[in-house]
C-alpha cells in the first residue's frame, strides 16, 4: 500500500503543477480584473480554487499511503496575450499540459502495478477531459463575439455566475 519510487515522485511533481495552475489561474485573474471584466476574473479565481483542491487530493493520496508530498519549485506565469481570448488560450494550453502529465501518471501506475492509485488517476482522468472541454468552449465562444463589446460584455456577466469551489 505504500507508495515511493517514481510514482511517488512523479506525484509529487504533479502536485506542484496543479498548484501551479493555481498561479496561472490567479494571474489570468488579475488581468480580466484589470482589463474591467469581473466576471471572467471571478470565474478564473473560482478555477484557482478548484486547483487547490485538486493538489489536496494527490496530497491525501500520499498521505493515505505513507508517502511524504512534497510541493516542488514554481515560477510565475508569463502571459503575453493579455487579451480575453489570450487569457483563455493560456488556460486552455495549461490545461492540455495537466491532462497529459495525469496521461502519464496513469502511464506510469500501470507499468508498477500499483492498483491502488488507479481510481484518483480516473477520477482526474475524467476531470480533465471536462476541463478542457469547457475551457475550449469558451474560446469557442469568445472567438464568435471577437472584440464585440456587448458580446464579451454577456459572456463576461455569464461565467460571472460561476460559484466558487469551497477550499479545504
Amino acid at each position: 500500500m505504500e507508495i515511493k519510487g517514481k510514482l511517488a515522485e512523479a506525484i509529487n511533481d504533479q502536485i506542484t503543477m496543479e498548484l501551479q495552475a493555481t498561479v496561472v489561474y490567479r494571474q489570468l485573474a488579475i488581468e480580466m480584473d484589470v482589463a474591467s471584466l469581473p466576471g471572467f476574473a471571478k470565474w478564473f479565481r473560482a478555477q484557482a480554487a478548484e486547483e487547490i483542491t485538486h493538489a489536496e487530493k494527490f496530497i491525501d493520496h500520499m498521505v493515505d499511503r505513507g508517502g511524504d508530498p512534497q510541493i516542488g519549485d514554481m515560477a510565475g506565469p508569463n502571459i503575453q496575450d493579455k487579451s480575453v481570448l489570450g487569457c483563455f488560450e493560456s488556460a486552455l494550453n495549461h490545461e492540455r499540459k495537466v491532462s497529459e502529465s495525469i496521461r502519464n501518471l496513469y502511464r506510469l501506475a500501470q507499468e508498477e502495478g500499483d492498483i491502488d492509485s488507479m481510481p484518483l488517476l480516473h477520477w482526474f482522468i475524467n476531470e480533465q477531459v471536462e476541463e478542457e472541454a469547457t475551457v475550449e468552449g469558451i474560446c469557442d465562444q469568445v472567438r464568435l463575439v471577437h472584440n464585440d463589446g456587448p458580446g464579451l460584455l454577456r459572456l463576461d456577466a455569464e461565467l460571472g455566475s460561476r460559484k466558487a469551489p469551497t477550499v479545504a
